[in-house]
């Protein structure tokens, strides 16, 4: 009876360690108990664990020139295989995943760190205890057939696999599957859409300009593509796909539409954007060739900024100011003056004052303060 008692306590205090070691290894991610666990206070009987994929669990935020090319899918390969091991176009994939979900596409559960390969959560087994997670041969099927059968309905064998038989070698099927790359997509510059508003029918979107002066993602619009959206499926791959008319991200996710229908409806197609037409601020020759993300520093945000220099360039002032930054490297006599002499109450965006030392015959910029250096 005692050693009994004394096997019992010791498997009691053997369970008690590995539950304190797993309460520690909990401890030291960097995520909360919410991330997995639905309830406040999960037990081992209940532990009320959130069904994968967990969204918040994806950190994936690599771009596709951080990935490899190729990936050898061979974690399954045996002797009596019918196929050779694929070789998985990964750029050439995550090229495309970038105009939609991104890596979560297919990377749909991930700790913090490094990408976790799809054999450490899905068994290479067919037999596993849990039969709620796919084996991996069934995830590999049902990750890449998901999306091949949007474009052409049927998905088959020969599309991705290569007979054992066929004598090629896997170098050769590496280098046929690395030259596999897409055609390299056009921007657009400009799209003009005929609409039945009432405060004018046409709407001019300068695609450039979102992409070039405001620094928009492809994502930031273009959300949950896929290659049917772009493509007619009934078009054979080899074949140029046709472009449908898509309806992306509406512009009222980022624009005013209930008060200012005019900057974007017209009668006519609008011209490009113009910094001094819209705002009443002139770009000076300085700031022209500034993204507008410099001195719009809140992400996707272009309300309107103080015009006073000091308001960005907090660090200037008469005793360091280098004026041939503006385009004119001041002369002995007016380098001593301070900003004001010129400038009328520190306007620095109107035209200078010359009547504070010069008669009125005097005026810029037929005469100037010194030489130019742009």
């Amino acid at each position: 009876m005692k050693n009994l008692i004394k096997h019992i306590a010791l498997i009691i205090f053997v369970m008690g360690l590995l539950i304190n070691v797993n309460a520690q290894s909990h401890s030291q991610m960097e995520f909360s108990c919410q991330t997995c666990h639905a309830c406040e206070t999960p037990t081992k009987t209940n532990p009320c664990l959130i069904a994968c994929p967990r969204e918040m669990m994806v950190t994936v935020y690599q771009s596709p020139e951080q990935s490899p090319d190729i990936i050898t899918l061979d974690k399954l390969k045996s002797r009596e295989d019918l196929y050779e091991p694929v070789q998985f176009t990964h750029r050439l994939h995550a090229e495309m995943a970038g105009m939609s979900g991104g890596c979560a596409m297919c990377h749909h559960y991930n700790p913090p760190g490094n990408v976790v390969p799809c054999s450490d959560c899905h068994s290479a087994e067919r037999k596993r205890e849990d039969i709620s997670i796919p084996d991996l041969k069934a995830a590999f099927h049902r990750q890449c057939m998901d999306c091949h059968q949007q474009w052409s309905e049927k998905v088959e064998c020969k599309s991705c696999h290569e007979l054992n038989s066929s004598g090629k070698s896997a170098f050769d099927k590496q280098r046929k599957a690395a030259e596999r790359v897409h055609p390299p997509i056009i921007e657009p510059k400009k799209l003009v859409y005929n609409t039945p508003s009432y405060e004018g029918t046409l709407v001019t979107f300068f695609h450039n300009e979102h992409t070039n002066l405001y620094k928009f993602e492809c994502v930031d619009c273009h959300q949950n593509e896929s290659c049917a959206k772009c493509h007619d499926t009934r078009t054979p791959v080899e074949d140029e796909g046709i472009l449908f008319t898509l309806k992306h991200k509406k512009c009222s996710s980022c624009h005013d539409t209930e008060n200012n229908c005019s900057s974007c409806h017209s009668n006519k197609e609008l011209t490009p954007f113009n910094h001094k037409q819209r705002t009443g601020f002139a770009l000076t020759p300085y700031h022209t060739k500034l993204n507008c993300v410099n001195c719009h520093t809140k992400a996707k945000v272009f309300s309107g900024l103080s015009t006073d220099c000091n308001s960005c360039h907090e660090s200037w002032g008469p005793e360091n100011f280098n004026h041939s930054i503006v385009g004119i490297e001041l002369s002995e006599n007016h380098i001593e003056w301070t900003c004001d002499v010129c400038h009328d109450n520190r306007n620095f965006t109107a035209k200078p004052s010359c009547n504070m030392c010069h008669d009125e015959d005097i005026t810029y910029p037929d005469y100037e303060p010194g030489e130019r250096t742009k």
